[in-house]
């Protein structure tokens, strides 16, 4: 999230953030204009102004770091956080920080798409209506069929297309809608 979002979200000025942070104002407001990129910041601002706005320095962070995880590790990353909070707080974290937004915006469709998918299938798994704010995205569909790698080995292995037919088949219909092969979502180590 944006420094700016965040002081407009918690409802300070810059120049309070800098006399409850100790950070100059000259360098929250050269942050806030771009002057200065906060990725560029020492650590020990990067914490003041963490600290005070009650974020992590990851979220300061998050927004011009433009770091990609494997699709592999970030469908894990998500299946953990949808185990760690339980399904209502991960669907209510989802749909209140506009995340499959941010992440359609950066142009990471499968990313976005597999979000979107999960949001769908935890709303049909527990008896909820779906958000109608991404009607739009759940008439997309990725050009090529993503299967997870362990299918891909082992259609390799086997030198056969088998495995991702049956994978695909048996593909929960929320990802499948996004041509994204997705099996199990709640067995995470």
């Amino acid at each position: 999230m944006d420094i700016n979002e965040i002081l407009k979200e918690k409802g300070m000025s810059k120049y309070t953030l800098s006399q409850v942070s100790g950070v100059p104002y000259a360098t929250i407001s050269d942050i806030c204009s771009g002057k200065v990129k906060i990725e560029k910041c020492a650590a020990g601002t990067l914490y003041k102004i963490a600290k005070k706005l009650r974020v992590t320095v990851d979220d300061l962070l998050a927004e011009q770091m433009e770091y990609r995880d494997s699709f592999d590790g970030f469908k894990s990353n998500i299946c953990h956080m949808v185990k760690n909070m339980g399904d209502m707080d991960f669907i209510i974290h989802i749909l209140e920080t506009k995340y499959i937004r941010k992440l359609l915006f950066r142009k990471w469709y499968p990313e976005s798409l597999y979000v979107l998918a999960m949001v769908d299938y935890l709303c049909r798994e527990n008896d909820l209506p779906v958000c109608k704010e991404y009607s739009d995205l759940r008439e997309m569909r990725l050009n090529k069929i993503i299967y997870p790698i362990g299918i891909i080995l082992m259609s390799v292995l086997s030198k056969s297309e088998q495995p991702k037919i049956d994978s695909f088949e048996k593909a929960i219909p929320e990802f499948k809608r996004f041509n994204i092969v997705e099996n199990e979502v709640r067995n995470v180590c």
